[in-house]
């Protein structure tokens, strides 16, 4: 049987501070996140704008993150990269560092072949003996890991444990829990999708929602993987306007822009990524006042 990752695991941002990694404020996140009852942590994703961390950065933030979480949940450290080598050494540093998975995203820009992606992704799990999702989010990368390529990883490599879908195809989704049967863990990579996704066989999220409401998120999922599908469905709907709002923007502008608002970090980007306009951040401002995260 394969590891299972389920329920609530949040795609945690990197706050930074007068343009360094700030390093207090991720501990205080990861503290924050144990005892709002989130399931595991995914430092150094899409979230966590990874494409702007230096190596020593990325390495440095999986070893606070692993360090701070003390084993009390788990750690699935995003290790992806568009090119295999320097995916199999940040995948091998998490290992080390003690992360209990790596998130490993499809090579982007370089556009592989079907053939590519599964050499690429089995080289990874057969060089790291680490559990593996694969990270599917065909908008970022210009290729979408197809079902039939994730039936061929999951049936030859016993590491590689799911998949973060973030094809925003719910079609997609049922053929791969399908294809890849009960120990496969499919997990959302859309907020907005989790609890659709859940209804027909999904473990949960990999969320963005879940950096400002991690024990709403947590209570919705859970509430799916125990089968009260009406409290589920009444979380959903609560949380939909935020699942909306933090992508008004570039993820993870939003989401940022919203921490800083309720005074959780500083609204630190690196370029290419910038401040939200003006208008948008109103806009943020209004839903999530709303939402009564911020004081009217």
């Amino acid at each position: 049987m394969r590891p299972t990752f389920q329920g609530s695991i949040v795609a945690m941002v990197t706050p930074f501070r007068n343009g360094a990694v700030d390093e207090a404020k991720i501990r205080e996140l990861v503290q924050w996140h144990v005892t709002s009852g989130t399931d595991a942590i995914v430092p150094c994703g899409t979230t966590g704008e990874s494409p702007t961390l230096s190596h020593a950065e990325h390495k440095r933030v999986v070893e606070i993150v692993v360090d701070a979480a003390r084993g009390r949940i788990p750690v699935i450290a995003g290790t992806g990269s568009n090119s295999t080598a320097e995916a199999i050494d940040l995948t091998s540093h998490a290992k080390t560092a003690g992360a209990r998975a790596a998130l490993v995203v499809n090579p982007y820009y370089n556009r592989p072949t079907q053939e590519g992606l599964y050499r690429h992704f089995r080289a990874v799990a057969e060089a790291v003996d680490i559990p593996i999702l694969v990270y599917n989010i065909q908008s970022r990368t210009a290729v979408n890991v197809e079902t039939d390529t994730l039936q061929r990883l999951a049936k030859d490599c016993p590491n590689i444990v799911g998949v973060k879908e973030a094809s925003g195809s719910l079609d997609q989704m049922t053929q791969v829990i399908l294809a890849c049967g009960p120990d496969f863990s499919v997990v959302s990579g859309d907020d907005n999708l989790t609890l659709p996704l859940m209804s027909v066989g999904g473990r949960g999220v990999i969320s963005v929602i879940a950096n400002i409401v991690p024990r709403e998120t947590a209570e919705m999922t859970h509430a799916a993987l125990s089968g009260d599908w009406k409290l589920a469905r009444e979380l959903h709907l609560r949380l939909f306007p935020l699942c909306r709002a933090v992508f008004i923007e570039t993820n993870p502008i939003p989401v940022k822009e919203a921490m800083a608002m309720m005074g959780m970090i500083e609204p630190e980007f690196r370029l290419p990524l910038c401040r939200m306009g003006d208008a948008n951040r109103e806009r943020l401002r209004a839903i999530l006042t709303q939402h009564g995260l911020l004081k009217g």
